[in-house]
Formats: structure tokens, sequence, C-alpha cells
């Protein structure tokens, strides 16, 4: 079977693992974030890999750098609403440390590909 150009980075491989890991998390968010917070941390944990994979497709470096920055910028806003949903006892504070573990390996890989594009 043919594999994309995106199925090969790194940072999209960490990204499906982070969007399942947020997945398995909200599940067990109360039934009226279901359209809140829930909603918004799927949303954007899925733009994450969205966006590296759009960017991959990009034919300019310009281009690709600017949808890894929207997946940094994705990744970013994840991050913020862990935050909160450790503030609402939504999750514990070993889930919290792991996301923002698993957040913080995810945005030095992003920043890599960021960073190897500016010199293009």
């Amino acid at each position: 079977m043919h594999q994309f150009s995106f199925e090969r980075l790194t940072a999209w491989q960490l990204s499906r693992v982070f969007v399942k890991k947020i997945y398995q998390l909200t599940s067990n968010f109360p039934i009226e974030e279901k359209y809140g917070l829930v909603s918004q941390l799927r949303r954007a944990s899925i733009s994450i890999s969205s966006n590296l994979a759009e960017g991959s497709s990009r034919l300019s470096a310009v281009d690709q750098k600017r949808f890894y920055q929207y997946s940094y910028s994705s990744l970013m806003e994840v991050i913020n609403q862990i935050i909160i949903s450790s503030d609402m006892n939504f999750i514990s504070d070993e889930e919290l440390v792991e996301l923002r573990k698993d957040g913080n390996e995810l945005s030095k890989v992003i920043n890599g590909l960021v960073k190897s594009l500016i010199t293009k």
C-alpha cells in the first residue's frame, strides 16, 4: 500500500497517539461537557495531525511552515484545555502530567520541522 509523505513524519505519528489518548481521556468527562470541552479537545487534537498532513503536501517551504505552525498552535490549544480540565477535576494530576509530557515531546518535534524550513 502506498504511504503518503506525512505518514513518515515523526510528528504526525506522535500526534496520532496523542489524539487517541485525548479521545480515551475525554470519554470519561461529564456528559454535559460533550458539546463543550470534549468537543473542543477532540477537534483541536485532530487539527494537530491534520495540519501536519496538509503542510507536508504543500510545495513551498513557506506554506509547509505555516501549516506546521498551525499544528503547533492547535497543540497549545490542547495543552490549555487539559490544564482547564485538571482545574475542573475532570482529569487527575497524573493524567495531566502524562499529557503535558506527551505534548512537550510533540512540540519539540513540530518545532524541529518548522526550524528545518526556516533555512530553506
